[in-house]
């Protein structure tokens, strides 16, 4: 345990959020999603888990990474087929986690499921959760820290 740092955060996920760079994404899946095939062809190359449910497993990541202010996408959800406009509750959950987090309102973006999984291979990493509800699947791109005013 460390101080000051979410118990979820384990080393492989500390080690991947340190070291991603700015514009890099970042995949929060459910239990459902293709996570280690997809984990495979990512640029940290293999599959990293956080034992929790996707709003928490969310809310940890965020407490370390900042979200991308420089693009109107920096968080995503798989969108509902079907139902492009539908809103889970999970992923209404997940949308009170990051306005929470960046302390303002932040635009949650659809994406159709196809090309989310086609963004998905293009992350710097997969972390899978134990979420079992459907459309459980976010991408978050990191942002960056200014320095002290």
């Amino acid at each position: 345990m460390l101080k000051n740092l979410d118990p979820l955060l384990n080393a492989d996920v500390l080690y991947a959020l340190r070291a991603m760079g700015h514009g890099d994404y970042l995949v929060i899946s459910d239990t459902n999603f293709p996570a280690d095939s997809v984990a495979r062809q990512t640029a940290i190359g293999k599959l990293l888990r956080i034992e929790a449910p996707a709003p928490r497993a969310v809310e940890a990541v965020l407490s370390v990474m900042p979200l991308d202010t420089f693009i109107d996408d920096a968080a995503q959800r798989m969108e509902v087929v079907g139902a492009p406009d539908e809103i889970t509750e999970v992923q209404s959950e997940v949308q009170s986690v990051i306005n929470n987090a960046e302390g303002k309102p932040w635009p949650l973006v659809p994406v159709e499921r196809f090309a989310f999984y086609d963004r998905a291979k293009k992350a710097y990493a997969v972390v899978t959760t134990g979420e079992r509800r459907f459309y459980g699947c976010f991408i978050l791109t990191k942002g960056v820290i200014p320095p002290d005013a």
